[in-house]
């Protein structure tokens, strides 16, 4: 189905092309859930001039066998990118095209290369051999060496407004409740098909932090029921139902549109308390997956939410916030 949200993105790089100013690299930024690995896909068939090249960018992106396209992300049984991956790719772009129409390689995603990975691509950024095209995809750009940015054309992509793109869900499924999805993903419309499906597990997971709020569950019982997810998904849904609250606390308003933390614990917790909590949820959410032990991660979250985060950035902090720190 046609990204409808990438049309400017359509027109801008059709322009380049007529106008014979495609750069080397380029740094394709912006949330998940946006539509970058599908505008990577299209650059690349547009390019290598790969039948049928489609108008838009579609989801979901259908990756193209073709022997001069590499794509490359971190093996199955890893987390990162590594030197000897890049320099196999830098290897390879140096040879001919097979097909004449240049070389693509996408790095996807660039902010899970390891340090030296990073500094082995630098040269290669700077001076593609041949007529070669390097995408980089990065959905957190704090994780990128500034080296990196300096070297790349930034493009970036932002989730459409939400009426349009509401309207593009409905189109791929009638009926279902796209409108709490889209929330729950943080107005990026490919995310909330996945959080389409996750609703009542996010649903579950606001009444616990309500329930601890009250002083009515216990941390660690609750860390072990998290735990058993998805460690990026729990983080990310944390991580939002925070930042709404946050906002909400900011405007002295009672309810901001999607939070679902009760007002009498928010009553409890300072703004800039909540806000110390997101970035220490959001570093977490950088730290590759098995760098930390999640249980214990878990526990002491949320026996700091059930506080009242009241010693959050202070020092020193408790147990929990001592550990999150340390492992952040």
């Amino acid at each position: 189905m046609d990204i409808n949200w990438h049309k400017k993105f359509v027109m801008a790089w059709r322009d380049r092309i007529a106008h014979k100013r495609i750069p080397h690299a380029v740094l394709l930024a912006g949330p998940v859930g946006v539509g970058k690995r599908s505008a990577a896909v299209w650059m690349a068939r547009q390019r290598l001039q790969i039948l049928p090249e489609s108008a838009l960018p579609a989801h979901p992106p259908e990756l193209p066998e073709h022997p001069d396209l590499r794509w490359l992300s971190p093996p199955e049984d890893k987390q990162a990118i590594g030197i000897e991956q890049i320099r196999d790719l830098v290897a390879d772009l140096s040879l001919t095209s097979y097909a004449g129409a240049g070389k693509v390689a996408v790095i996807d995603p660039a902010n899970a290369m390891t340090n030296n990975a990073a500094n082995s691509l630098l040269k290669t950024l700077e001076e593609p051999p041949g007529d070669a095209l390097l995408i980089l995809i990065a959905d957190r750009l704090g994780r990128l060496p500034a080296t990196i940015f300096s070297r790349c054309q930034r493009i970036d992509f932002a989730p459409p407004g939400e009426a349009d793109a509401l309207a593009w869900l409905n189109h791929l499924r009638p009926g279902a409740a796209w409108a709490d999805a889209l929330r729950a993903a943080g107005g990026a419309p490919l995310s909330a098909i996945t959080a389409l499906d996750s609703l009542e597990t996010s649903a579950s997971m606001a009444d616990d932090l309500n329930a601890l709020g009250h002083g009515s569950a216990s941390p660690v019982e609750v860390a072990a029921r998290w735990a058993r997810l998805e460690p990026a998904f729990v983080l990310h849904g944390l991580a939002q139902q925070v930042r709404l609250a946050a906002i909400a606390v900011s405007a002295g308003r009672e309810r901001a549109k999607g939070v679902a933390i009760d007002q009498s614990v928010l009553q409890r917790m300072d703004r800039r308390n909540l806000f110390c909590y997101l970035d220490i949820i959001n570093r977490l959410r950088g730290q590759p997956g098995g760098s930390y032990n999640v249980q214990l991660t878990l526990e002491g979250l949320l026996i700091d939410w059930a506080d009242g985060l009241r010693d959050c950035g202070l020092e020193p902090p408790n147990d929990g916030m001592t550990f999150l720190r340390a492992s952040g």
